[in-house]
């Protein structure tokens, strides 16, 4: 059980702000009722109790319920119950009038939050009731600094004859938790944009994808991208893992280029991004760069791939 994982979560005072105010504008004291998937520990169901819900529902399989029956206890909500059980198996669920769900990671969707809130819409949600979060949206941003690509190309400087092209590939196919500051990023993270966005009021693909272009207006070298999210909980409360926003528990993602592209004033990137996760074959992202100058002439081509970055 990795409780110390749970800890981190507990320790990010912007995170646990956040959602707290999101349930005290949804829950009604005495009337609403609160399913919470993937609860963990409960903080967030207990937040729904001490708010007031009439009942809450929490939904946990891995080891962290035991956690929560003890905290569960030891607070004395005796209006909190725990199923052990992924909410996409109970056969029967009661309705609700919120749902409430922190299964988010450094990337948003690793742990299968689209697939689960599909089904738990569906099922678990009285109709007019409400999802938290109501929306997630997704940034990338060209990173200008070398400092994270020249970490990842220590296999040039191996020697003694030697060469490690292949598992320098390897390495650049690959995503890296990092956080950025302003001067890593082209415009110091103004130039950043949304390539995908989707509203949990509604069934969502768990294959996204988008593309977005820039048009740079002086010479500057990508050396890959920079991930991140932001999440609406509901209207008027919000959660953003950007490099810019508050600092939370999560962070932002790298992805490498296979070797840096030089660009001049008036010359346009264009980047194409898809992802797609399930709950038996988890998570690939793939990534593709094309450079073009004023005219529209290619400048060069790149294809990265996260399932190309494992031993097979």
């Amino acid at each position: 059980m990795r409780i110390e994982y749970h800890r981190t979560l507990l320790a990010d005072r912007v995170r646990n702000a956040a959602f707290h105010e999101a349930l005290r504008r949804v829950i009604k004291p005495g009337e609403t009722t609160v399913a919470d998937i993937g609860a963990g520990t409960g903080f967030l169901g207990f937040l729904a109790a001490k708010l007031g819900a009439k009942r809450v529902d929490l939904y946990e399989t891995a080891d962290i319920a035991a956690v929560a029956r003890k905290l569960l206890r030891h607070n004395r909500l005796n209006r909190v119950r725990i199923a052990e059980i992924h909410s996409t198996e109970v056969a029967t669920p009661e309705a609700v009038d919120v749902i409430v769900s922190e299964t988010l990671g450094n990337y948003p969707f690793e742990e299968n939050i689209v697939e689960t809130l599909n089904d738990a819409r569906e099922r678990f949600l009285r109709p007019g009731g409400v999802i938290v979060p109501r929306t997630v949206e997704q940034f990338v941003c060209p990173v200008v600094s070398n400092r994270f690509y020249r970490e990842l190309t220590v296999w040039d400087g191996i020697g003694y004859g030697l060469d490690f092209t292949p598992a320098k590939t390897m390495t650049l196919n690959n995503i890296y938790v990092r956080i950025f500051a302003k001067s890593d990023l082209l415009d110091g993270g103004d130039a950043a944009q949304s390539w995908d966005k989707l509203s949990f009021s509604q069934s969502n693909r768990t294959t996204r994808s988008g593309e977005v272009t820039w048009t740079v207006n002086k010479a500057t070298t990508i050396h890959g991208l920079a991930l991140w999210w932001s999440a609406e909980l509901v209207p008027g409360v919000s959660l953003s893992t950007g490099p810019l926003d508050p600092a939370t528990h999560w962070e932002q993602l790298y992805l490498p280029v296979l070797k840096p592209i030089p660009l001049e004033a008036g010359q346009m990137l264009a980047v194409r991004l898809r992802s797609t996760t399930s709950y038996d074959a988890g998570t690939n992202v793939a990534w593709g760069l094309r450079a073009r100058d004023a005219k529209g002439r290619e400048l060069d081509r790149q294809s990265l791939d996260l399932a190309k970055g494992y031993l097979s």
